[in-house]
């Protein structure tokens, strides 16, 4: 790649990460916290594509009959185009399907009590957590709301969920909760609902890595928009 591509790649590479960055975009690759960083980067590598375009100029002045490379590497910057118009979505149920529940086998442990309120909104890890480490007793007479994209699972189950990072989407792994009681109908892969209910004994085993997946028994349901913030970390 001659020099020119490479400073027009740096370019869009650097506008593509400020463009995340500015706006809730870049909850789909990293978490919260990283915003800092990725602005930061941003501005690194788009004053590292004017320079290499300074330099270019000044190269070009100094020898102005130099060869010229094939015009070809310049088709290499159309993933990186792409890319910065059209952004991936989060990552959905076609990856959650594909991998085991994030919710590692443990001995059970005391967990605090939950916050006043009724019904108290929670985290799918802390549902899970409570549901699977604790068996339940501190989700015992509560009622519960909880949020997620549905996974059809088999027999007609279907696992609310979401994906848990540590660091960004390559290293996401989902929380899948089993949906009894009151399931809402027509759903479909990758809908966004709300659930309220209480704690079902229920459990199942992952298909893909055989951990547990707890049950919520759902009592009332409703269809929301993907929230910009789709990740739990």
């Amino acid at each position: 790649m001659n020099r020119p591509a490479q400073g027009v790649l740096l370019l869009l590479v650097g506008a593509a990460v400020l463009r995340a960055g500015t706006t809730d975009l870049y909850l789909r690759y990293v978490r919260t916290g990283l915003r800092p960083l990725l602005l930061g980067a941003g501005v690194v590598l788009i004053v590292a594509a004017l320079t290499t375009f300074w330099y270019e100029r000044r190269a070009r002045h100094a020898a102005p009959h130099a060869h010229r490379e094939p015009r070809v590497a310049w088709l290499l910057l159309l993933p990186m185009l792409v890319l910065l118009l059209l952004a991936p979505p989060a990552l959905g149920s076609f990856s959650a399907a594909r991998s085991g529940t994030a919710l590692g086998a443990a001995p059970a442990s005391d967990q605090p009590p939950l916050p006043e309120g009724d019904p108290v909104r929670l985290s799918m890890m802390d549902y899970a957590s409570r549901a699977v480490y604790d068996n339940g007793r501190s989700l015992a007479g509560r009622h519960l709301t909880l949020s997620g994209f549905v996974l059809p699972g088999d027999g007609g189950t279907w696992y609310l969920t979401r994906m848990v990072i540590t660091c960004c989407a390559a290293d996401a792994q989902p929380i899948k909760v089993g949906l009894t009681g009151t399931v809402p109908g027509r759903l479909k892969a990758n809908d966004w609902i709300q659930v309220t209910g209480s704690y079902a004994t229920r459990k199942d085993r992952d298909p893909v890595n055989q951990e547990p997946i707890p049950y919520l028994s759902v009592e009332s349901s409703t269809p929301i928009p993907a929230p910009a913030r789709q990740y739990e970390s």
